[in-house]
């Protein structure tokens, strides 16, 4: 155990072979109330922190022990052991590692920033001590959150004498010559003596519970005795699943540490795992669930993987990946990304942001390859998944391309969402020059929408986007294949030289008429409208709504409006079925006797477009009064 501390400068007694008192050159007490209040969030990170120094102990024994014979007959297999003593209150971290001389302790345990590890990283090489885990000399000092006091009984392998370190971190500590049977053979033993607080670390289950959420990959098995006298029980292998060659594990013990890893019973859907070598190493772990995570949309909308630094849990919530690949439960774990002093919480660096846009890249060629060679499985992550890959559209243009290829659309063809852009470029219709979609929020309702009609008449397909996110990511997508979407409900058709696969009926009533009736609607509708034409997109329904050629579709107006931005969006479009009896008998009226006989028609026209359009009634009464009048008139 070498890693350790806070900004000190040591004073040692005379005769430096006696028990020596040390005074902190700073104010340790502030020095430990920052460390122990700021630095760490969570306190059980004590107990990652002394299992880390402990593990690179032993490492740093098995790195010395390859060039001095002397220490080769001490360097046998890395144990990690917890003690719990209910009764002393005592927790007790003790480790077969390289242990520490007196001037090391003085050196480690006294001075900020002046970690064993640093320097033996700095003396070995980065290449040959890539498993050692401590950097910052810090670490030590969040036993204090725990503990009144500190004990720390080591011997450095090879030496004949062994040393008691103590402090009760309030401005002081203490180095005293220990008996040689008092300590260990060689490695470091630290005893926290724990505070009012902390019962909770005298429980079994409870330290078993940190050790396996933040030290379960350390690269030493780890051993608990729960009482004094109890037999060891081993809490961790010392092995980390993800370190193991893929041919080593198989498929069972894949999903148990999926389903530990995202608390849900489901199989994955997608397993993939590999390590990443060059400029940055790393291991990459990834799952896609089986089945919808309970918090699929969570407003925040972060990733949440795991993130190990040399198998140390560093942090379990990280936001490395873009927002739509958030239901991805990840593990990344590597030697070479940048921590702040805590060792708890990742700087923002181009590291960092590197391996988060390298994993994506990866996780969308393997969705990729899915789709390809197992297309119902890939289905089934589709229908789960789907609606949340697709705000990569909007979001990140850069793999709009490739989020494109994996993309599955309901349309008039096939409401299941089974419809690649592929698929849909394929069936273009004769003089047909753009992907022409349809968004709404009810699938049922897209279906019906008499805006539709036109296009059906001809058999033109139609995508049908259901979710939220379609509203958005069509207006900033260029297109695909060379064709531009274009919305079926914003601006005119352009669908009248796509020849008709069945005959339109024959106008109900002369175009004159017709065009009177426009005039009227337009001045009567004025203030709700932008503009009236005659329809050549309808075929069964008499009137409907569409936005300008010009802004936004409907639906993002209406999503927009939501949020307070109504008045940004302008008026819709009514257009009228010149082929529908109810507009030939409307423009008759209006001929017979004239535009105010007409007007409670004309109105109740707009309204009906509205209501058909998912909107209420301009004025609920009023079109009430009129349909009760029309039906009356029935009788």
């Amino acid at each position: 155990m070498t890693d350790a501390a806070a900004s000190l400068d040591a004073e040692p007694a005379k005769d430096a072979q006696d028990a020596a008192n040390f005074s902190f050159e700073a104010d340790v007490a502030r020095l430990l109330e920052l460390m122990t209040h700021s630095v760490y969030s969570e306190r059980d990170v004590f107990l990652r922190e002394l299992i880390s120094n402990a593990a690179d102990a032993c490492e740093k024994l098995r790195y010395e022990s390859l060039s001095g014979e002397k220490l080769a007959s001490l360097a046998g297999a890395p144990l990690v052991t917890i003690s719990l003593d209910k009764e002393k209150r005592t927790l007790t971290v003790a480790d077969n590692g390289v242990g520490m001389s007196r001037e090391e302790l003085i050196s480690a345990l006294g001075s900020i920033a002046n970690s064993g590890t640093r320097a033996f990283l700095e003396k070995l090489g980065k290449d040959k001590a890539e498993g050692l885990i401590g950097q910052f000399g810090v670490g030590f000092y969040s036993a204090f959150m725990v503990a009144d006091r500190v004990e720390v009984a080591t011997r450095r392998a090879g030496e004949d004498q062994a040393w008691l370190w103590t402090s009760e971190g309030k401005g002081s500590y203490q180095i005293a010559p220990l008996a040689l049977d008092a300590a260990p053979t060689a490695g470091a033993r630290v005893t926290l003596h724990l505070n009012a607080e902390s019962d909770e670390f005298l429980d079994a289950w409870r330290v078993e519970s940190v050790v396996r959420e933040h030290s379960g990959a350390i690269a030493a098995p780890i051993d608990l005795i729960e009482s004094p006298g109890a037999e060891p029980r081993r809490i961790a292998d010392g092995v980390a699943l993800w370190t193991k060659p893929k041919s080593e594990i198989s498929h069972e013990q894949y999903v148990d540490f999926y389903r530990q890893l995202s608390g849900q019973f489901d199989e994955p859907a997608l397993i993939a795992h590999w390590r990443a070598e060059g400029r940055t190493e790393y291991t990459v772990l990834a799952f896609v669930p089986g089945a919808r995570p309970f918090d699929r949309f969570d407003p925040a909308r972060k990733s949440k993987s795991k993130l190990y630094v040399r198998r140390v849990l560093i942090s379990r919530e990280i936001d490395l990946l873009p927002a739509w690949l958030r239901f991805l439960r990840v593990v990344v774990d590597s030697a070479d990304i940048p921590l702040n002093v805590s060792r708890e919480m990742v700087q923002k660096s181009p590291t960092v942001a590197a391996i988060g846009k390298a994993i994506a890249t990866r996780m969308l060629q393997e969705l990729t390859k899915l789709a390809e060679s197992e297309p119902e499985k890939f289905a089934e992550v589709w229908k789960n998944f789907g609606a949340i890959l697709k705000e990569g559209l909007h979001e990140d243009p850069s793999r709009r391309d490739a989020l494109f290829e994996i993309a599955r659309f309901a349309s008039t063809k096939s409401p299941e969402k089974t419809r690649t852009l592929k698929d849909y470029v394929a069936d273009l219709k004769e003089n047909q020059t753009a992907i022409y979609y349809i968004v709404g929020d009810d699938l049922a309702r897209l279906k019906a929408s008499p805006q539709l009609e036109g296009f059906a008449a001809r058999g033109v397909e139609v995508l049908l986007l259901d979710d939220p996110v379609d509203a958005f990511w069509v207006t900033s997508a260029v297109g695909f294949d060379g064709k531009p979407f274009k919305s079926a409900t914003q601006g005119q058709a352009d669908i009248d030289a796509i020849p008709l696969v069945e005959a339109a009926k024959p106008d109900a009533a002369p175009a004159a008429e017709i065009a009177d009736l426009v005039a009227a609607l337009k001045e009567t509708l004025a203030d709700h409208v932008d503009d009236v034409r005659a329809s050549t997109r309808l075929t069964g329904s008499a009137v409907c709504l569409i936005a300008p050629e010009k802004g936004f579709d409907l639906q993002l107006a209406r999503i927009l409006a939501e949020h307070g931005q109504q008045g940004m969006f302008g008026k819709p479009v009514l257009e009228v079925n010149p082929r529908h009896e109810a507009v030939a008998a409307l423009a008759r009226l209006m001929r017979d006797k004239g535009r105010e006989a007409a007007e409670d028609g004309m109105r109740l026209l707009f309204d009906l477009a509205r209501v058909v359009d998912g909107e209420p009634p301009l004025d609920a009464v009023g079109f009430a009064q009129r349909l009760t009048a029309l039906i009356a008139k029935q009788g």
